[in-house]
């Protein structure tokens, strides 16, 4: 493939637009070949965009092997804040199409801000279904924390418009989920659909912490999300504990009854 009369804006829309992996290496290698050195910088660019599909491929495995089983509707379902002092837990279960473009998905954990706000906003237009299970500070208390982690997973599975064939579930298996179910441990590392899951509910649940924070001003809800940072365990000694905090954790427990 010769490319050197086309010009660079051009083959950049050809980069962008290239579905197939292998004509993309071929565009990479075309490029890399090219005497100026706008397009070789376009190539270096292209070979890093098949190293992402490659990477990406690798994380929807897993659902490849059930698809081939004839199992089409794969649900990846996974669970945030399990740690903080107050607020709820939340899980999200996410259903997606067939070759989701989602450039840079990851573990929730390993990304900033700003990439899991644009993921979970294309995670949400590219899903065949997504839904978000969360459990309140109130029933954490009254069951503990990992039963209440399992309980947002099957809300959240259960709350999906269309019934999945099979859930992938981030290192637990969920009681009376009423669908087949596998359990991978550090699955919102290595599985895509349950990173899909974790990106969605960590940007969710950030947005209700932001939401406590208008309601109940001083604590530092908008920054900490209610984890124990120093900022928030010397808000508790000052203000004492609201409603939205989990009187059942070592440090609003203590402070509780004083």
């Amino acid at each position: 493939m010769d490319v050197s009369e086309i010009p660079l804006a051009r083959l950049e829309e050809r980069m962008r637009s290239t579905c197939s992996a292998a004509a993309l290496r071929r565009l990479a290698d075309a490029l890399g070949r090219d005497s100026r050195a706008g397009a070789r910088a376009l190539g270096r660019r292209c070979q890093r965009r098949v190293a992402e599909r490659r990477r990406l491929a690798g994380l929807f495995r897993g659902r490849a092997r059930l698809w081939r089983q004839g199992l089409r509707l794969v649900a990846g379902v996974d669970e945030v804040g399990m740690g903080p002092l107050a607020g709820p837990v939340v899980a999200a279960a996410v259903v997606l199409r067939d070759r989701p473009d989602l450039p840079g998905l990851d573990d929730s954990k390993r990304l900033s801000p700003a990439a899991r706000a644009r993921l979970a906003r294309a995670i949400r237009e590219q899903a065949l279904a997504l839904a978000i299970g969360s459990v309140s500070p109130v029933d954490i208390d009254r069951w503990n924390i990992y039963q209440a982690g399992l309980e947002a997973m099957r809300r959240a599975v259960q709350a999906l418009s269309h019934v999945p064939d099979h859930v992938l579930v981030d290192g637990r298996e969920v009681p009376r989920l009423g669908v087949p179910q596998t359990r991978i441990v550090g699955g919102d590392r290595s599985d895509g659909s349950i990173a899909a899951a974790s990106i969605v509910a960590k940007v969710h649940r950030d947005g209700l912490m932001q939401g406590l924070e208008r309601r109940y001003p001083g604590y530092g809800f908008a920054r900490h999300k209610g984890y124990a940072t120093r900022e928030h365990l010397e808000a508790l000694e000052r203000l004492g504990p609201c409603p939205e905090h989990r009187r059942s954790f070592a440090p609003v427990l203590q402070l509780h009854f004083l």
